[in-house]
């Protein structure tokens, strides 16, 4: 069992994460990729994304293996919600915690000769890991991402309402059923026994779409603490993507641009602001500012001022060519009556 102790400092200090966290769901995925785990709920997705995997994927392997360890420092910025800055986070990993936790694979486990390479963070090593991060990521995860961030919304309100219900302590409780909530101390369920002060530091809670029965945190107990913990999921949340849908969208990206088609298909679902359209695509709010000129530019969007911030929106062009229709609808000429007058 793990035990979480509590100070009255710890109890103020609890935090939910704003949203998914790119890195987090990143290495959970890569444990059922490699299983076969909750077949039910990510068979589609395991099948369809086996296919795809680029080869660079071999090294996330070796440091995300189904059972056991994972390396610690995958995962250095939670809560952030930002692809880039976590995995610039994961590049500029200090040597000593590297080879602090590729030593710690490599006892239990062979690894590849570019893993242990990892371990003297050699330039060469460190932009393979990175490509490797990025090609993963846009196969396995990005497609999916709306699906992610809405799933984790929900059991956020779910959180909320616990909280107003029975205070933090009453939404601790409820948290999952692997977890055993005491006055003053948090208990998970875990083949390890180890107690884990948080001394004042407080308490992130994590929810994860490809976080599988049980809660986890991280190895080490002097990283910042967190548990990580899984959401509901819809049965069928992978099979909306799967087949000609697929195929399609992967279709507008040739024509669009990857990043471009997926923004379209983000606006064109219920649309957002660029902030918001940002976090759902975890790129940077300049990227989406960037491709929505485009599309903008081509008639695919329109965009209106809401107070500070500004909202995008689909226009009929824009959702006839993300849904594949042939026959594109021409825009209709303004009525004599709403015409300005010469």
């Amino acid at each position: 069992m793990l035990k979480f102790h509590f100070t009255d400092a710890d109890m103020a200090r609890i935090r939910m994460a704003a949203g998914p966290d790119p890195l987090w769901e990143l290495l959970l995925s890569l444990h059922l990729l490699r299983g076969t785990d909750g077949s039910v709920v990510f068979g589609a997705w395991r099948r369809h994304v086996r296919s795809r995997l680029p080869g660079t994927t071999r090294l996330l392997f070796d440091l995300a293996p189904p059972r056991g360890y994972s390396a610690d420092f995958l995962t250095p910025l939670p809560d952030r919600g930002e692809l880039e800055p976590g995995i610039d986070a994961v590049l500029s990993t200090p040597r000593g915690r590297l080879r602090h936790d590729v030593a710690r694979l490599a006892a239990v486990r062979p690894l590849g000769s570019r893993t242990l390479s990892l371990a003297e963070a050699g330039s060469d090593a460190m932009l393979c890991l990175g490509a490797a991060l990025r090609g993963y990521f846009d196969v396995a995860l990005r497609p999916y991402w709306a699906q992610v961030g809405s799933s984790i919304e929900a059991d956020r309100a779910v959180r909320v309402r616990a909280i107003l219900d029975g205070g933090t302590e009453g939404m601790l409780a409820a948290l999952h059923p692997s977890l055993r909530w005491q006055p003053g101390v948090l208990t998970v369920a875990s083949p390890h026994d180890r107690d884990i002060h948080l001394d004042g530091r407080g308490l992130l809670l994590l929810p994860s779409f490809f976080c599988w029965r049980a809660p986890i945190t991280l190895r080490d107990p002097e990283l910042p603490p967190v548990i990580v913990y899984p959401v509901t999921h819809d049965l069928g949340w992978s099979q909306t993507d799967a087949g000609q849908g697929r195929d399609a969208r992967e279709a507008l990206g040739t024509l669009l641009g990857r990043t471009r088609a997926d923004l379209l298909a983000a606006i064109a679902d219920g649309g957002g602001s660029t902030s918001e359209l940002a976090r759902r695509l975890v790129v940077s709010p300049a990227s989406v500012s960037q491709h929505a000129a485009a599309l903008r530019d081509s008639c695919l969007i329109v965009t209106h001022r809401r107070g500070q911030s500004v909202h995008h929106s689909a226009t009929a062009l824009g959702s006839a060519l993300l849904d594949g229709h042939r026959r594109i609808p021409q825009p209709s000429r303004p009525s004599p009556a709403l015409t300005r007058p010469t």
